[in-house]
This record gives C-alpha cells, sequence and structure tokens, in this order.
C-alpha cells in the first residue's frame, strides 16, 4: 500500500500530468455539450413537427377541401425516430440522417434519402463528441503518462538501485502502470457521470456497457504500452514507436479498410436507383395512360375497380405513375440496400480485430446511430409510406372531399429503433486483444 501512495505521490505532483488530466477532461466535457447541442437540435425539431402538423393539415383543408389529390400533393406526414440520449455519447451517422422524416404519399425513393442542409465541412471534420475524445485522446494521454517509466529510471541512473530494493522488478513495473490506470479509470468514470446529468442518460444496461467497453479498451492501451516498455529502449525510442501505433490504429488502418469496403461493395446502384426512379416516373408522362394504369393495378389489384380514365388529367393516373417511380427502380433499390448492409457487416467484422474501430461501431450500435440502424428506420419510413397510400388512394379515386377525413388522427408517428445490443459480443474482442497483449509481454517481461 505504501508503495502505491509513493507511485501516485511521484505520478500526480507532476504539473505536466495535472495538465494532462484537466485538458482530457475538459475535452471530454466539450464532447459532452457537443453532444448535448445535437440533442437539443433533433428535440426542437421534433417539438416543431409535432405543433406543426395539425396547423398544416386545418391550411390545406381549408384551401383544397373539394381537391384531395391536389391536397395530398403538398400534405406530409411526420415519421420520427425515436431520440436515444446515448446519442449524445456517439453521434455516428444522426448528424447526416435527419430524425423526423416528412413525406408525402408521392413516389417514395425521390424523398427517402432527403435530409436536412448541413455544412459539409462540418461533416467533414466530423463531431468531437465523448466517443471520439475516449477513442482518439485518451491512448494520447496513456502514451504520455507511461512511455518512461523504466526508461527514465534508466536514464537517470536509478534503475540499479530499484533493482536492488524492489522485491521484484516486473512487480515494480506493473504498479507503477496500474497506479495510472486507476487515475485514468477515475477520470473515465467522472466524464460519464457529467454525462450522465448533462445528457440525462438512464442508469441502465446500455449505458453502464459503454463505460464496460470504455474501461476495456484503456486497458488494452495500457497493454500495449506495456508491451513496448519490455522492450527496455530509451524513452525516445518508447514515444516514437507508441505514437506510430497510434497513427496505425486510429488513422491508417480505418482509413485503408474504409477503402477496402468500398472498392469490394461499390455501390452504382445508388446513381442508377435515382435515374430508375425518375425515368420510371417522367417517362409516364409521354406513355400511354392505359399501360400505365394497368401496371398500376398489377401492383394494386383490388383498385382494378376503379377502371381505366384515360381522358384528360386525372389523379388516379398521376399517382399511378408515383407508383411507378418506385416500382421501376425496386431492383436498384434492393440491390443498394444490400450492399450497405453488406458493408456493415464487413465493417463489424474486420472492427473486431482492430480495437478501436470495434468500440466506435459497438458505441454506434448501443447508441442507436449506426448506418444498420439508419437503413432499418428508412425500411420502417418505407412501409409507413404505403400504409399512408393504402389509406388514400380509394378516397382520392372515389373523388371524395378532405373534409370527409378524421385529420386529427394523422398525428407523428414514432419509430422504436432497435439497439440489439449482445454484451459478450462487444466486450470479448477487446478483453481478447488485452490479453493477447499480455502473453506476448510474458516472455520479454521476465528478462526486464
Amino acid at each position: 500500500m505504501i508503495t502505491y501512495k509513493l507511485f501516485l505521490k511521484q505520478c500526480i505532483r507532476s504539473k505536466e500530468v495535472w495538465i494532462s488530466l484537466l485538458l482530457i477532461i475538459l475535452l471530454g466535457i466539450i464532447g459532452i455539450i457537443i453532444g448535448n447541442k445535437h440533442l437539443e437540435r433533433q428535440q426542437q425539431a421534433i417539438a416543431e413537427v409535432n405543433s406543426y402538423q395539425e396547423e398544416h393539415f386545418d391550411r390545406h383543408v381549408s384551401l383544397h377541401n373539394d381537391d384531395l389529390g391536389l391536397l395530398l400533393y403538398y400534405a406530409n406526414f411526420a415519421y420520427i425516430n425515436t431520440l436515444n440520449p446515448l446519442a449524445g455519447l456517439s453521434i455516428g451517422q444522426a448528424d447526416v440522417n435527419p430524425t423526423v422524416k416528412r413525406i408525402t404519399i408521392k413516389t417514395f425513393e425521390a424523398q427517402k434519402f432527403d435530409t436536412d442542409l448541413v455544412n459539409p465541412m462540418n461533416l467533414q471534420s466530423g463531431n468531437l463528441d465523448l466517443s471520439f475524445v475516449i477513442i482518439y485522446l485518451f491512448p494520447l494521454l496513456i502514451i504520455v503518462l507511461t512511455f518512461n517509466i523504466v526508461s527514465e529510471e534508466t536514464e537517470t541512473g536509478t534503475w540499479r538501485l530499484v533493482a536492488i530494493q524492489a522485491k521484484s522488478r516486473l512487480g515494480f513495473i506493473i504498479s507503477k502502470l496500474l497506479v495510472r490506470l486507476v487515475l485514468l479509470f477515475a477520470v473515465l468514470i467522472l466524464v460519464f457521470l457529467i454525462a450522465k446529468f448533462v445528457l440525462h442518460i438512464p442508469f441502465n444496461a446500455n449505458f453502464l456497457l459503454m463505460i464496460g467497453l470504455s474501461l476495456l479498451y484503456i486497458i488494452f492501451w495500457f497493454t500495449l504500452t506495456f508491451f513496448v516498455i519490455t522492450f527496455k529502449k530509451s524513452s525516445g525510442f518508447n514515444a516514437l514507436l507508441l505514437l506510430s501505433i497510434w497513427l496505425v490504429l486510429i488513422i491508417l488502418f480505418p482509413a485503408g479498410i474504409n477503402a477496402y469496403i468500398s472498392s469490394k461493395y461499390p455501390v452504382p446502384e445508388a446513381l442508377s436507383t435515382a435515374i430508375a426512379q425518375r425515368d420510371g416516373y417522367h417517362t409516364k408522362w409521354d406513355t400511354d395512360k392505359l399501360a400505365t394504369i394497368e401496371k398500376f393495378y398489377q401492383h394494386y389489384p383490388q383498385f382494378k375497380k376503379y377502371g381505366y380514365p384515360t381522358d384528360g388529367f386525372n389523379w388516379l393516373w398521376y399517382y399511378a405513375m408515383q407508383q411507378m417511380g418506385d416500382d421501376d427502380s425496386k431492383t436498384q433499390r434492393e440491390a443498394l440496400d444490400q450492399k450497405i448492409k453488406l458493408r456493415e457487416q464487413t465493417s463489424m467484422q474486420i472492427a473486431s480485430v482492430v480495437p478501436n474501430m470495434h468500440l466506435q461501431l459497438a458505441f454506434n450500435q448501443i447508441a442507436g446511430t449506426s448506418m444498420g440502424q439508419q437503413i432499418d428506420y428508412l425500411e420502417a419510413t418505407h412501409a409507413f409510406h404505403e400504409k399512408l397510400r393504402l389509406f388514400f388512394y380509394p378516397k382520392i379515386f372515389e373523388g371524395k372531399h378532405a373534409d370527409t377525413i378524421d385529420w386529427d388522427q394523422f398525428t407523428p408517428e414514432y419509430y422504436e429503433i432497435e439497439s440489439k445490443v449482445q454484451p459478450t459480443k462487444y466486450l470479448v474482442p477487446l478483453l481478447l486483444a488485452s490479453i493477447l497483449m499480455v502473453l506476448l509481454s510474458i516472455p520479454k517481461a521476465r528478462k526486464v
């Protein structure tokens, strides 16, 4: 116990250590504030659409009561992706994809990827949320605190004295590492507690899992520095090697893996889907109306009773054209969705052996901000859109007036995010990575 107290005093009496700890806490708080601002923007958007939708319908009913088809050309229906407070810790894809989708009953593909206007420079630089601080900056702090815990003793000429007086030289090194590990654990827990109260995060299993993953990630970096220390090189060599490893793991590997996945699963369907959707709709203006309506009835045979009105403009033909935009791009759309899911699955598989990537993807999954969860939300939005079509099509085709519909029933609907959290799946890769580093270090550690 006396040894640990001594090591702790030696560690914290350094101004550089205090500055580093205060800086990481400050950056953590900044990350939490950025996450909170993101949540506030989403909450504001949800509040606005809740208050706006009733007024929106009232205005259009007053303007287009006699023409329901025209009213539904303009009317928007809100479908909201439930907000998870943990998204304030790991924003993930949520800064690109809107929380609220406001859609009409026209062709869905033309609206599917509509998003808010965001400064592309901000998207390119990314968000300094708490996950960024943990994944990118905590390892740098670990390097600062540990790179010279043995080499400094050697360079100052005190290592021989330590070797004589210490019961175990290996125990001496591990003790110094454990003191720094506990110190960083305390800082991490403090930052998470601040996040809990600022972001109003419930104290649930997902929050505890995020904390547990972060602790294991820090342990991995300590085992990595322990491995480097056992080479018994100079402080300069240790620092250079550890920073090189940080650069490879944090920057080069993710960039290289992203390039590999992009080349393995290219998505030309992103363009071909848009073209097929536009052609599927716009070319119908110059196509025989009878053929368009017949295709529409092949999709919806239950509406065949409304006949084949082909003289002049009519809403049955117009919404049949809109439907063709979705139908003609169905093959490309399904291929695009499949490619995106394959990219997500491949990323998860590769990331299981790259701790920082694994942690980022795990955080996004737990927070409900992953790409896969966004695709699930879009698929649910498609089902919501189809439900609206099936409700309104008969009323449009029968020439009903808008005031015959109870518009109060169309309040914003919510989509519940499925986190699909598997604690063992997330925890084991980080634990195995740490164990592997310890096993690699043992033969060298015995020679210290």
